[in-house]
Parts: C-alpha cells; sequence; structure tokens
C-alpha cells in the first residue's frame, strides 16, 4: 500500500494525451509521460485493502505485486519497485503501454469509479529503469548442456527465453519475420508502442545468451522433426493467426482486406522494411471497420493516420451501458462502454449493426450493407442500410492458429476451437518434448497472459530437463 489516508486525499490521475488533431499526424507513441511527483502521489493512493483483488486471478495474469510496488514508488525507491516488477513481468514497458488493465477494473477504488492508476504507474517504473540503467543483461554463471528451441518471438517466446536462458539452458528462437516481436512489432501499431522497446529487450537476451534466427519458418523452411531432433525440447509459441471469415456476399471484391495483413503492412512500412506489392493505404478513402476489438480499433486509428476521409466502425453488439453493476461485476472484467484513443480521433460507430453483405461496382467496393439486430444478434427486416465504402476491413478475431506446416508436422492434438491441447500444470502436447504455450495453445488473447503463458512455459521445461526448477510459475 501507499500512504494510509492517500486514497481519501488525492484524486484519480489520468496520463494525458497528445490532442488527436496533432497525434494522427505521426505514428509515434502519443501519451504524455507523467511528472515523477504525480507518479509517486497516485502510488500513494493505494489502500490497505486487506486482499489486493489487483494481482490476484481476477487482476494481473502475471501477478504483479502491485502494491508492493506502488509503496516502494511512494517511498521514492523505484529501483527496488523495478526489481519487485521485474519478479512476475519479463517486461513490464510492454504491459504497462498496451495491456488493457484488468488490474484496475479489480482495484477495490474501482468500486467507486477511481481506482489507482496501475498501469501508469507500472510504465513509469519500467521506463524509469531503462533510463537509469538499471536494467542490464542478467547472464547465467554455468550452463547445463541442455538446449531448447523456441518457435516464435512473440510475448510467450520471448518470456521463455529470457528466463530458460538465465538459468542456463542454450536458448534458440526461430522466428519466421525479419525482426523479433510477433504481433508486439508486426500487429500493435507503433502509436500505442514504439518498437525500440523490443530492440532493446532483444539486445539484453542476446546478451544473456539467446541466439535468433530469423527468416525461419518451421514447418516450411525447417521442418519440425529438425528441431524435435537437434534439441532437448521445443517450445512452440507461435500466435492464433487465422482469422475467422465471415463469408460475406461480396468479400471478394477489391478493397476488402482483412484487418491483420493491413496492419502487418502498415507497420512494416513504418518500420523501414521492404513496401508491399500492392499496398493498401486508406489515404483520401471512406473506411468501414468490420469489428468491435482492440484489433478494429487498431485499423480505425492506422487509417485515420494514413489519411482517411471517413472511418466507421460497426459492432454488432449493442452499446455498452457507461457503469457496470460494481456489485454484481466486480472484481472481474466488465463490459461497459469504452472509447480508445483510436475512436476518440473521430471514429463513427454504429451498434446492433449487423453486416449483410459487402456491395460494389465493376469489381470494387462502393458500400457496406448493414441491418440493425434483435437481441439474439438477428438482422430486423426493414432496418437495412449502406454505408459508402472504399475500403473494408474484417476485424472479428481470430480461428486459432494456422494448422497448415508445423502444427501438422507436430502430430499434436486440436482442441474444438483449433488451439494446440496441452495444460496450464507442465504445457506439454501429447509429443515427448514438445511444449506449447501463449495463443497458440488458449486461443487470441492479452499480451499479459501471453507473458505469464511463457513463463510458467519456461518453468515446466526447466523441470522436464533438469528435474527441478527454481524458475516461479
Amino acid at each position: 500500500m501507499g500512504k494510509v489516508t492517500g486514497f481519501l486525499e488525492i484524486d484519480r490521475r489520468e496520463s494525458k494525451y497528445q490532442p488527436a488533431s496533432d497525434r494522427i499526424r505521426h505514428f509515434r507513441e502519443f501519451t504524455l509521460p507523467m511528472a515523477e511527483a504525480d507518479v509517486k502521489e497516485q502510488a500513494a493512493r493505494c489502500m490497505d485493502c486487506g486482499i489486493p483483488y489487483c494481482h490476484g486471478p481476477n487482476g494481473c495474469p502475471v501477478h504483479n505485486q502491485i502494491p508492493d510496488w506502488n509503496d516502494l514508488v511512494y517511498q521514492d525507491d523505484f529501483q527496488n519497485a523495478l526489481e519487485n516488477l521485474h519478479s512476475t513481468n519479463n517486461f513490464p514497458e510492454f504491459t504497462g503501454r498496451i495491456c488493457p488493465a484488468p488490474c484496475e477494473e479489480a482495484c477495490t477504488l474501482n468500486l467507486e469509479n477511481v481506482p489507482v492508476t496501475i498501469k501508469t504507474i507500472e510504465q513509469a517504473i519500467a521506463d524509469r529503469g531503462w533510463a537509469n540503467g538499471w536494467i542490464r543483461p542478467e547472464a547465467p554463471e554455468k550452463l547445463t548442456g541442455k538446449r531448447v528451441a523456441i518457435i516464435g518471438s512473440g510475448p510467450a517466446g520471448m518470456a521463455a527465453a529470457q528466463q530458460l536462458a538465465r538459468t542456463g539452458h542454450e536458448v534458440h528462437v526461430f522466428e519466421r519475420e525479419p525482426k523479433a516481436g510477433g504481433l508486439l512489432r508486426y500487429g500493435i501499431p507503433d502509436f500505442k508502442m514504439e518498437k525500440h522497446h523490443i530492440d532493446r529487450r532483444i539486445g539484453q537476451m542476446t546478451a544473456e545468451g539467446v541466439t535468433f534466427h530469423y527468416g525461419v519458418e518451421i514447418g516450411k523452411d525447417k521442418p519440425l522433426a529438425n528441431l524435435m531432433r537437434d534439441f532437448d525440447a521445443v517450445l512452440m509459441a507461435g500466435g492464433a493467426e487465422a482469422p475467422r471469415d465471415p463469408a460475406l456476399p461480396g468479400q471478394d471484391l477489391e478493397g476488402v482486406h482483412f484487418a491483420m495483413p493491413y496492419l502487418v503492412q502498415s507497420n512494416r512500412r513504418v518500420g523501414g522494411e521492404a513496401e508491399a506489392d500492392r499496398p493498401v493505404i486508406a489515404a483520401g478513402k471512406n473506411v468501414v471497420v468490420i469489428g468491435g476489438g482492440d484489433t478494429a480499433s487498431d485499423c480505425v486509428g492506422t487509417a485515420f493516420r494514413q489519411g482517411a476521409l471517413a472511418v466507421t466502425q460497426l459492432d454488432i453488439r449493442p452499446r455498452a451501458p457507461e457503469i457496470e453493476d460494481k456489485l454484481v461485476i466486480w472484481p472481474y472484467w466488465p463490459t461497459k462502454f469504452r472509447t480508445s484513443s483510436s475512436q476518440a480521433e473521430g471514429a463513427e460507430r454504429e451498434f446492433q449493426a449487423a453486416t449483410l453483405g459487402v456491395v460494389g461496382k465493376n469489381g470494387r467496393v462502393t458500400g457496406v450493407e448493414c441491418a440493425r439486430v434483435d437481441g439474439k444478434r438477428k438482422p430486423i427486416p426493414g432496418t437495412e442500410f449502406i454505408i459508402k465504402a472504399d475500403l473494408v476491413f474484417l476485424a472479428i478475431g481470430f480461428a486459432g492458429p494456422v494448422k497448415a506446416g508445423m502444427i501438422e508436422q507436430s502430430g499434436a492434438d486440436l482442441d474444438k476451437r483449433g488451439n494446440v491441447v496441452a495444460n496450464e500444470q507442465d504445457y506439454r502436447t501429447k509429443q515427448d518434448k514438445l511444449f506449447v504455450a501463449g495463443d497458440m495453445r488458449r486461443g487470441q488473447s492479452l499480451v499479459v497472459w501471453a507473458i505469464r503463458e511463457g513463463r510458467q512455459a519456461a518453468r515446466a521445461i526447466d523441470e522436464f530437463l533438469m528435474g527441478s526448477s527454481e524458475l516461479p510459475r
């Protein structure tokens, strides 16, 4: 906890943004850092609530010891706060930027709608650690002689690789793309998290002994069997990349695209990588984004930065209430009306809108046909309408990992959702020495769940290789 009476004396303050008119002109982060004195003041609001739901199963999946480091920040001991934070979370500068902060929804002060600004404080601790040189490589004192292959360098693969390298194993990470980070780099726009944060961690991990192999797609460029032969353990930590396909009438018209390839293409362009053969750019166009989640919101913000004339976001769900019923829902994640920073940049939002199809002329999209829906999400006859569109993005979620290639070669079982089967105790597939973690196992999820699964899988692999492990779960 922080100051005993802090929550009574100090109001909640949130980080401010650059004005929308300014931030849509660039792809850089636009959150204005909170002054250090304000960060300490906000940490002082952490109350002696008895049961800290913020870092329990309803709050933080990686079990950050939030009251502990809040108190350390209040006491102006940022270095020990960073050490505490790193004990549960390998990459707090990632989560402090892109996690939706279920910890704040679970905060006891959220019963009064004024939770502690946990996410802001977490980012401030990590950023100060980098600025002051406190974050350095932690190479192992001795090596075990065991070799581990990790497939995928997203947050799950990165977390597992760092944990295993620090305990003395020889770790090799195989990444399909030219750079590490997975969807942290190629899916999440730079205006939410700039990629130099990833590069710093990759540099730290390389100094700790992790070897990265880029441009290698396991299951295509290199058979999975080769890794199973050459390594003592193999961890599959790819993402849930297969898009959910609505199979809409007119979906084959020019100008209709799945959301993730659009975001990946934009991120490559911003990152200075080779331009796509057929670039998709929203400049001067009317854009419609189908879907109400984070990926859809990222498409909205990206389209605005590319110069879209107008952006409309379609959500089949009804508009949620402004404030949830705390006594029914708290400390669980509530369904309530939220406006993302991208939506606040000028998006039109249509709720209870089902997409009936895409209409076009001469093979190119001209609009999206919609209808209002009833309580069962069934279209209501007579409510049809068309939204003008030059560009349409499908952002309605994912259908699990891509099966062709590595997963087919693995022989692992799949659950009814198409994810690789393994439990949360040992993360082992039915194949000897083959493990799986992250979105490939649990389905599309949050960065904090990926980090948690990577850390827990690392402990399971260490136990498998050595008979016991001192790595935390």
